[in-house]
């Protein structure tokens, strides 16, 4: 005898959704529409720096933004700290889930060590490397002087970059290491063996057969750290260098808050945030567009 068909479940009017969906329209237009809609406005205006007085000036904060050099040097190092920091993180955690995924003694404590940095805060991930490389009471920073290295990222621009896109990078391995090691569990090892019947090598295996399964988790992560490093790599930074030495490590969203916090320039630094939320928004369009493309679903 068969069994009835389940009976499906329809909504009579639109009230109950927009009810269940209230709390997250709530959240979403409290902390993102309302905070990017005061922020175009504000971009818009001159104020002095206790906002007591305004001036509506138009698109002249993003024409003198725009006519800075020293802006136009912070968006270069900026998209090459960004892609550093993207393509370290999702290099070494894509080694790291496949060296997991394998079948080896203490692998369970291996993925659960791995993890751990991901609750570390990005203020105290940044405190950590420095008490690991700086110039005087780092350990590694004591090592490389003691060789001969004149290692010193508080006076040279390059090493503190380097510093900081090692640190930032590490703060987000963890998180793209358990997406990258769900993946690799979701593969049907059916798929995998026969592979390996056919003669495939390890490598040509990977390459041919896990990297494009794994390509739609490899492109959801792509888009989120490079979102990350953009907005969330700031208390790294602040913590370790704070945009110096001489402007060396001051990328985009640290230049937001030193021209809005401590020059007092409000106009100025919400036309940066504008633009930086258009830069970021372009780029993501610009991933779904074209980088989708390659991915298999």
């Amino acid at each position: 005898m068969s069994r009835p068909a389940p009976a499906s479940h329809l909504f009579r009017g639109t009230a109950l959704p927009w009810l269940l969906l209230l709390p997250q329209l709530v959240i979403t237009a409290l902390f993102f529409f309302w905070p990017a809609g005061q922020a175009v406005w504000q971009s818009l205006l001159r104020e002095d720096a206790f906002g007591l007085r305004s001036e509506f000036v138009g698109l002249e904060n993003f024409a003198d933004v725009l006519a800075d050099p020293t802006w136009l040097a912070a968006f270069g190092r900026t998209l090459l700290f960004s892609g550093s920091v993207a393509s370290l993180a999702l290099v070494s955690a894509l080694f790291l889930a496949v060296q997991a995924d394998r079948n080896i003694r203490g692998a369970s404590a291996f993925k659960t060590l791995l993890i751990w940095p991901y609750a570390v805060a990005p203020a105290v991930a940044a405190v950590l490397w420095l008490f690991m490389f700086h110039p005087n009471i780092g350990i590694f920073g004591r090592m490389l002087n003691a060789a001969g290295i004149a290692w010193d990222y508080k006076l040279n621009g390059d090493q503190a970059m380097l510093l900081v896109i090692v640190a930032s990078a590490w703060k987000q391995v963890s998180y793209n290491f358990i997406f990258f090691l769900a993946g690799l569990q979701s593969i049907p090892k059916s798929v995998l063996e026969a592979a390996a019947i056919d003669g495939a090598s390890p490598r040509y295996r990977f390459w041919t057969v896990v990297f494009p399964l794994l390509s739609p988790t490899a492109f959801f992560l792509l888009v989120v750290n490079l979102v990350y490093a953009f907005f969330d790599t700031f208390g790294v930074i602040h913590a370790l260098t704070q945009g110096g030495p001489g402007k060396a490590t001051e990328t985009l969203i640290y230049r937001v808050y030193t021209d809005g916090v401590v020059n007092l320039n409000l106009g100025s630094s919400a036309a940066q945030s504008v633009i930086l939320m258009v830069l970021v928004v372009g780029l993501t369009f610009m991933q779904f567009r074209y980088v989708e493309r390659r991915v298999h679903y």
